[in-house]
């Protein structure tokens, strides 16, 4: 229970954190943080959780990192489904949070919410096709770096450090395609708020990051298994 726990509060961090960056203060007039200022936010919620609670559940986080550790066989498959539950129900819950606190602005409108999406909702007019590459490749490459950071042969103690600046990098490349999901626990959070355009999306959000995680835990296995 303990764990699970540890996934809802950290994934409800994540939302606030990141998604509440992009809500409340990317284009705040003037001073807003823009692009870099939210791809530094989501890559610093993951960076303090992975110190706060990965002693604790692994801090997932993550549908697509928890299913990918799975691949790798550096996760038990009895806690999966659980695992996935706690970080749904996490990123709803921050998402809620940043919705009564957005709300209390006169005039709000909800708009995208930081939802991802791609054609018409995408940030930058990425078709569909775009956005399925970019988010199973970046999720891919996500995977990759937390299986290396974590491996028992990797320099201990800076596991955060990497997975943080790698989640840093990949929104600096892909905000402007899909507002970027590599999350689908993160995109249904969104979505949830956003609308109805969004959450007939929501499908491509859960298929591309599962599918990159499941490539990157069988390639990882591969190059590095933990036998060795």
């Amino acid at each position: 229970m303990k764990k699970l726990v540890a996934e809802f509060i950290g994934t409800l961090w994540l939302v606030l954190g990141g998604c509440g960056s992009a809500v409340l203060a990317a284009a705040y007039p003037d001073l807003g943080i823009g692009f870099v200022g939210v791809a530094i936010a989501f890559g610093l919620t993951v960076l303090t959780m992975v110190y706060a609670i990965g002693h604790i559940s692994g801090c997932h986080l993550n549908p697509a990192v928890s299913i990918g550790l799975w691949m790798a066989g550096r996760f038990d498959k009895k806690d999966l489904l659980l695992y996935i539950a706690a970080q749904v129900l996490g990123a709803i819950a921050g998402a809620g949070i940043l919705y009564l606190i957005a709300s209390g602005k006169d005039g709000f409108e909800a708009g995208g919410f930081a939802a991802n999406g791609y054609g018409e909702l995408s940030p930058g007019g990425y078709n569909m096709l775009s956005a399925l590459l970019i988010e199973t490749a970046m999720t891919f490459m996500f995977l990759i770096i937390i299986l290396g950071a974590t491996h028992s042969k990797a320099p201990k103690g800076f596991a955060g450090i990497a997975i943080g600046l790698g989640l840093t990098l990949i929104h600096l490349i892909s905000i402007p395609v899909t507002n970027t999901s590599v999350n689908p626990a993160r995109s249904t959070s969104q979505a949830l708020f956003a609308g109805t355009e969004y959450m007939g999306q929501l499908w491509l959000f859960w298929l591309a990051p599962i599918v990159g995680a499941m490539l990157a835990g069988i390639v990882y296995k591969l190059l590095a298994p933990e036998k060795d």
